[in-house]
């Protein structure tokens, strides 16, 4: 076989890929956003988009005084940007500690994260409910964001961790022999380093808390405390409301904050990976 026909046969294949990938990932992107501009309740249309399409459960679920969408909005933002940024942070400190410094039980600590990614975190649920109660912190977002960023430790500072130690120590002795002390050389030197991996961590723990519906439904009670997934949830689980096109409608808006929160970050990772490769 020819080297030119072997070579259209290989990219023929990479497109028709792509194009798979395509049809599994827009397709149902596009009957959800269909489904949300159906009238009424109709689970089925004749089109993916709708003739008569309407906006009506967009106004219902902002504008309707029957509709608690709005504060549920509100707590999964205030969820999602604490454990987003209070993850970060922490993590952050613990990779940079364990990347550095030799103390009594690093190398166990490492072996201890690892550990504990190993068991589900349904495991723990039962566990998480009797602390929470205990402590007064039940069917609250401060609850709900000590779960996330407590289980949000132990892989990413893993992760983080092995980031940092691709940084070559010569420029914190640089660092050190010009004075610097150890919060400068962190601050001035490690963290613009670290950018596109702390990008990462705060944007998967951004996400996580919109998306998820096992602890939320766990820790939280009254409907005013409920995240976006749990509220929407009622929307198709009431025996006598299965309304699929609000629920559409909702989730669809979801999508909306994970977008503005990955084109913010997305410059800092662009801009990581070009200083980066231009390093020599």
């Amino acid at each position: 076989m020819k080297q030119k026909t072997k070579s259209r046969i290989e990219v023929t294949l990479i497109y028709l890929f792509l194009l798979l990938m395509f049809v599994v990932i827009g397709y149902p992107l596009l009957w959800t956003i269909g489904l949300s501009l159906n009238e009424g309740t109709n689970l089925y249309s004749a089109s993916i988009i709708p003739e008569n399409w309407s906006l009506e459960h967009y106004k219902w679920l902002f504008f309707s005084e029957q509709s608690n969408y709005v504060q549920w909005y509100i707590n999964s933002l205030i969820v999602a940007f604490a454990t987003s940024i209070s993850a970060t942070v922490i993590v952050c400190l613990t990779s940079y500690a364990f990347s550095r410094y030799k103390f009594v039980g690093r190398k166990n600590g490492l072996y201890f994260f690892l550990v504990l990614q190993i068991f589900p975190v349904i495991m723990a649920m039962v566990a998480i409910y009797v602390l929470l109660n205990t402590i007064g912190l039940l069917d609250s977002l401060l609850g709900l964001v000590l779960i996330y960023v407590g289980g949000a430790i132990p892989m990413n500072a893993f992760l983080v961790k092995g980031y940092f130690d691709t940084i070559p120590k010569e420029l914190d002795e640089s660092a050190k022999l010009d004075g610097a002390g150890h919060f400068r050389i962190f601050f001035t030197i490690m963290l613009p380093l670290a950018k596109p991996i702390l990008a990462v961590v705060a944007l998967f723990n951004f996400m996580s808390p919109l998306m998820d519906f096992i602890l939320p439904r766990i820790v939280l009670r009254s409907p005013e405390n409920y995240t976006l997934a749990l509220g929407l949830f009622n929307f198709v689980s009431d025996q006598f409301a299965n309304n699929f096109t609000r629920f559409a409608a909702g989730t669809v808006l979801i999508a909306v904050p994970i977008a503005i929160v990955f084109l913010f970050l997305q410059r800092y990772l662009i801009s990581g990976l070009s200083s980066g490769a231009t390093k020599g």
